[in-house]
C-alpha cells in the first residue's frame, strides 16, 4: 500500500515535531508500504524537505512531493515564468526549462509560498497578468499550522492578485490533477499501478479540503489526523474520512496491529 503523507500538522508542526511521527514512518517503511511525503508547500527544495525530514529523525528515501513539482509539470520549457516563490518551486521550475524572472512581461505568473512576499512583489505579479499572463497557483491553502500558530500560506497571496486582476487561477497541487499525476506516478515506481493506474493507498493529512479531496481524486483511503487546523470539534468534516486519529502514531499503529 501507498502512503501519502502531509507534512505540516502530520510530521511536523513548523520546526517541533509531533511526538510519535518518526516511529510511525519507520514502522511503515520497515512493513514494506510505500511511503511518499506530499506537501503543498513549494517553498523548499526538495532536498532540504529532505535534509528537515532527517532532522526530525525520518529517512525520505526520495518520497518527497512538492506542489512545485506539480506546477513545473504545467509550464513547457523556454517559458517566461514570473516566479512569486520560494527556491523550492523555483528550482522545478527551472529544471523543466522554464526561464524564470522577478519582474516584466511574463507568459505565467508562478505563485508559491515565499516569506519574502512584499509589495513590490505583488505590483510585479498584478502588471503581469494584466499583461497577458496565466495565473498558476502551486496551491490554494490560504493557511498552514506552524509551532507558533496559524500562518498565512500562499493561496493568502493568491488571492491577493486574484482581488487585483480578476483572474482565475490554474492550480497544481493537492487536491488537483497535476499533483495526482505525480502522486500516482511515484506511488507506481514504488511498487502500485504504473502509467498512471490507482494504487491501492491512503492519504494521511490535516486538512479535509485539500488532503481529503486528494484521496477521493486518487480512489484512496482518507485519514484525518488531529494534530494541525482540524479539531476534533469541527468533525464532521466534508469529504468525511474514512479513518479518524489522534496522531500519525496511533493510524499506523491501529493500521499494522
Amino acid at each position: 500500500m501507498a502512503w501519502a503523507l502531509d507534512l505540516d500538522g502530520v510530521v511536523w508542526l513548523g520546526t517541533e515535531d509531533i511526538p510519535g511521527a518518526a516511529d510511525a514512518v519507520a514502522a511503515l517503511q520497515d512493513a514494506g508500504e510505500t511511503v511518499l511525503f506530499v506537501t503543498n508547500n513549494s517553498g523548499r527544495r526538495v532536498v532540504d524537505v529532505e535534509a528537515k525530514l532527517a532532522g526530525h529523525g525520518i529517512d525520505a528515501r526520495g518520497g518527497v512531493i512538492t506542489s512545485g513539482m506539480a506546477a513545473a509539470a504545467m509550464v513547457q520549457p523556454g517559458e517566461v515564468v514570473l516566479g512569486m516563490c520560494g527556491p523550492g518551486a523555483r528550482e522545478e521550475l527551472e529544471a523543466v526549462g522554464a526561464i524564470v524572472v522577478g519582474e516584466g512581461p511574463a507568459d505565467t505568473v508562478v505563485v508559491g509560498f515565499h516569506e519574502d512576499f512584499d509589495y513590490r512583489g505583488l505590483t510585479a505579479g498584478v502588471q503581469a497578468i494584466l499583461g497577458g499572463a496565466r495565473l498558476l497557483a502551486t496551491n490554494e491553502d490560504v493557511t498552514y499550522p506552524a509551532h507558533d500558530g496559524i500562518r498565512p500560506g500562499a493561496g493568502s497571496i493568491v488571492a491577493a492578485l486574484v482581488a487585483a486582476t480578476g483572474a482565475t487561477p490554474e492550480v497544481a497541487g493537492k487536491p488537483h490533477r497535476p499533483m495526482c499525476d505525480v502522486v500516482l506516478g511515484r506511488a507506481g515506481e514504488g511498487g502500485g499501478v504504473a502509467g498512471g493506474g490507482v494504487a491501492e493507498g491512503i492519504v494521511v493529512g490535516d486538512r479535509p479540503d485539500t488532503d481529503g479531496l486528494l484521496a477521493r481524486a486518487l480512489g484512496w483511503e482518507f485519514a484525518l489526523v488531529l494534530t494541525g487546523v482540524t479539531s476534533e470539534a469541527d468533525l464532521p468534516t466534508d469529504p468525511e474520512p474514512d479513518r479518524v486519529a489522534a496522531d500519525l502514531a496511533s493510524l499506523v499503529k491501529a493500521h499494522l496491529g
